[in-house]
């Protein structure tokens, strides 16, 4: 059975995020990490090397493979900040929609910045992810 990648670690969240070179791209990963934080009730734990993680769930396949994941999340790439929010998709294509600029993957949401979006929108997406989980992996801490 193969071993996970991205597992909770020790680093320091407040560290990895005074690295990012990109001024703008660091004070939107501390605003981040503090809405998430508020929001989840859970403080930022760093998953793998570049994840910002909330909370935690446990998760088993039908294939027998299992682990731990963040709730919610975050990631500063150079393209964009990855979000990691899991949505009810009828739930998520109305919130996409008043969210402002981003982009979308097969789980993430992409910003280029915060400015670019309606932070009190994102705030709701952060709060249904986190319902959502919850009720899907309903062990979660």
């Amino acid at each position: 059975m193969a071993k996970n990648k991205t597992t909770q670690t020790e680093l320091s969240v407040k560290d990895f995020i005074e690295q990012i070179g990109d001024p703008v791209q660091k004070q939107d990963s501390f605003a981040l990490a503090e809405m998430m934080q508020q929001e989840s009730g859970f403080e930022a734990k760093m998953w793998g090397s570049a994840i910002v993680g909330f909370g935690s769930y446990h998760y088993k396949y039908d294939s027998g493979h299992q682990g731990d994941a963040p709730l919610v999340a975050f990631s500063p790439r150079s393209a964009a900040i990855s979000l990691y929010l899991a949505i009810d998709v009828d739930t998520k294509a109305q919130l996409l929609a008043q969210l402002g600029k981003h982009k979308t993957g097969k789980g993430c949401v992409y910003v280029k910045k915060l400015a670019d979006v309606d932070t009190g929108v994102l705030r709701k997406m952060i709060r249904h992810s986190l319902d959502y989980m919850k009720q899907k992996y309903p062990a979660h801490s």
